[in-house]
């Protein structure tokens, strides 16, 4: 079945690659491109598109805006983030606001592809960052006294205040969920915190249990609600 798809972004020459590459593939149906995001609302209404792909920075309306109206409306059609490289923040209050994914501008066909159908099928797409930025990024963290306070949180509140909601974080756990909601895969938070994959395969698992969630991203979100991060 052919995927409606409605592609928002600023950038001409960006639009015009990923329609170029999603045409090759036969089965993705652009519905329309937008310049900006103040036309969405109206083209989901006349086009009823199957999945979005929605730049974050755009100088009209932007992404956030575009959520924003979106989750007023109560409209539930899928939303893929485009970004790049150093928006984690700007990316994790998208996926706040409701976005189901986010994909990198330089991103491959098989992965574009690949976000494309796990998002329209109702599932969610953090893609793992893998750059000098986000390593940077990493170790300004991980010299952060704060992340390494234990059950702090990065504000300085304790967990105490959400232990009848979940069960506590331990100060390692808490240093996961941080690199995971940078974007980090396991491989890359078993280097940044110089242990094996299965260690931290385990710390995921134990988060994931302990914030009653089923995958990694409404771990991110929930960490979020609960200002562990």
């Amino acid at each position: 079945m052919t995927i409606k798809l409605l592609l928002v972004d600023d950038q001409n020459l960006v639009r015009m690659g990923i329609c170029s590459l999603l045409e090759i593939t036969g089965k993705i149906n652009v519905v329309a491109e937008l310049d900006d995001g103040s036309g969405v609302l109206e083209a989901i209404a006349n086009l009823q598109p199957d999945i979005i792909l929605l730049d974050i920075r755009m100088p009209k309306m932007d992404g956030l805006q575009v959520l924003e109206a979106m989750a007023e409306k109560q409209i539930n059609v899928p939303v893929l983030v485009l970004t790049t490289f150093d928006e984690h923040e700007l990316v994790l209050k998208c996926m706040a606001l409701g976005a189901k994914g986010y994909l990198r501008k330089d991103i491959s066909l098989e992965s574009l592809m690949a976000a494309i159908d796990t998002v329209a099928a109702g599932e969610t797409w953090l893609q793992p960052a893998i750059t000098t930025k986000v390593m940077e990024n990493a170790t300004r963290l991980l010299r952060n006294p704060n992340f390494n306070q234990g059950q702090n949180s990065i504000d300085g509140s304790t967990n105490s205040s959400i232990e009848s909601k979940i069960e506590t974080l331990t100060a390692k756990e808490l240093q996961v969920i941080r690199l995971v909601a940078a974007g980090f895969s396991n491989h890359e938070i078993s280097i940044a915190l110089h242990k094996s994959q299965g260690t931290i395969r385990n710390n995921v698992s134990s988060i994931l249990a302990k914030l009653q969630v089923r995958d990694r991203t409404r771990a991110v979100l929930k960490a979020i609600d609960y200002k562990l991060i």
